[in-house]
């Protein structure tokens, strides 16, 4: 195996992992806030927008480079896990698109809403979020659970058999 490859797999789980986790803690977030008002809403996700996106940025990012990077190295040497590299591929992707088609023009609207008085349509704009980071983080869960199934599926072809001893049983 390469050491692009090697370099990519590490990447993929890495990035993908902390993206995931990252994604859950949010979701977190986000739910204990369904009780407060708009008032309280509209300040904690400016304070969120403050940074996270960058951080959504930086992980997402480099997970879905390193694990297109794996999925082509996958077929053209046909190792064991291409399965669920492609599947990990293909709901990152899925995340992206949700994220950039959904989430992200959310949070630039968010951005300038008045924290002491937010739009009248604050709680649907709130739920369109949620409903979609709800997905992104499920999506992104599964595709790093694809990920580490796929490196435990590499791991197995490149792992020679242990020889037995001619005559030994198998136990």
């Amino acid at each position: 195996m390469s050491a692009l490859v090697r370099g990519a797999r590490f990447v993929s789980v890495l990035f993908g992992g902390v993206f995931a986790g990252f994604l859950v803690a949010v979701l977190v977030l986000e739910l204990s806030l369904r009780s407060y008002d708009g008032r309280v809403y509209a300040q904690v996700r400016q304070v969120e927008l403050d940074s996270l996106d960058r951080l959504a940025g930086a992980t997402l990012l480099p997970a879905l480079i390193a694990t297109a990077l794996l999925a082509v190295a996958a077929f053209r040497t046909r190792e064991g896990g291409r399965w669920p590299v492609l599947s990990a591929l293909a709901l990152l992707v899925l995340v992206f698109v949700l994220t950039m088609v959904v989430n992200y023009p959310i949070n630039n609207d968010q951005a300038d809403w008045n924290v002491q008085a937010p739009p009248a349509g604050w709680a649907d704009d709130r739920d369109r979020w949620q409903i979609a980071h709800a997905v992104r983080t499920v999506a992104a869960v599964c595709a790093f659970g694809c990920l580490i199934l796929a490196r435990r599926s590499d791991t197995r072809v490149d792992t020679p058999a242990i020889e037995r001893p001619a005559g030994a049983l198998a136990s």
